[in-house]
């Protein structure tokens, strides 16, 4: 079996939370259009892209619009995020995951990104995390949302590693299947109660070494 060779990251919940910025602006969305969106109802929206986002919430709301008025408000919620991601630091690098992020690099692991997120370089910008990726995957270069493997796929390509020596980081169900459609190895980062098909799950990249890397790879 291949040796571990690169570890490709999700973005939200796995290098840095942005999840609450997301629910905010979706909040202040559904609240404009007249109706709650709650906490329950956003976990639906983990690693889904922005306009199939936008049709859960607005199912949520029983409301049912055109295109165009979809796309305006799509982009008025992004408008929003991007403004509260704007202000992000290096203090909201989640735990562990610089350290990681320096170890994969000290051991010669290739990075890749692999985000639905349009905005992602802003947040590795603005977090200082830019340098530690050798190829950055984002939603503007993907034409299908996890769990469709494509994102994975397209970053493995770049680094020139086969799926079977790769490792994905994931915090949602859908990228945890994503990742195993793509053929490859994944942690899940969070709760084992929906994170179960992963290989392996840990709180945080706290908990992960390159060490049990190759212990994944020997299994």
């Amino acid at each position: 079996m291949n040796p571990i060779q690169a570890c490709l990251f999700d973005l939200d919940g796995v290098l840095v939370d942005t999840a609450k910025y997301h629910y905010l602006a979706w909040k202040r969305l559904a609240e404009e259009l007249g109706f709650e969106f709650t906490e329950q109802d956003n976990e639906k929206l983990k690693g889904v892209s922005r306009m199939a986002s936008l049709d859960i919430l607005l199912s949520v709301g029983g409301l049912q619009l055109e295109d165009n008025v979809k796309q305006e408000l799509a982009e008025r919620k992004n408008n929003w995020y991007v403004e509260y991601i704007s202000r992000m630091d290096a203090s909201e690098i989640l735990p562990g995951a610089l350290e990681f992020l320096q170890q994969c690099r000290e051991n010669g692991l290739k990075t890749a990104l692999g985000s639905a997120s349009k905005n992602a370089p802003i947040i590795l910008q603005n977090t200082g995390l830019t340098p530690y990726f050798d190829a950055i995957i984002d939603g503007t270069r993907t034409s299908s949302a996890k769990p469709d493997p494509e994102v994975f796929l397209l970053g493995a390509s770049e680094l020139g590693v086969p799926s079977e020596a790769c490792v994905v980081f994931e915090d949602a169900e859908a990228g945890i299947e994503a990742a195993r459609r793509a053929g490859m190895r994944c942690i899940g980062i969070g709760s084992p109660d929906t994170l179960g098909e992963a290989n392996r799950v840990v709180a945080s990249l706290g908990d992960v070494s390159v060490a049990l890397l190759q212990q994944l790879a020997a299994e």
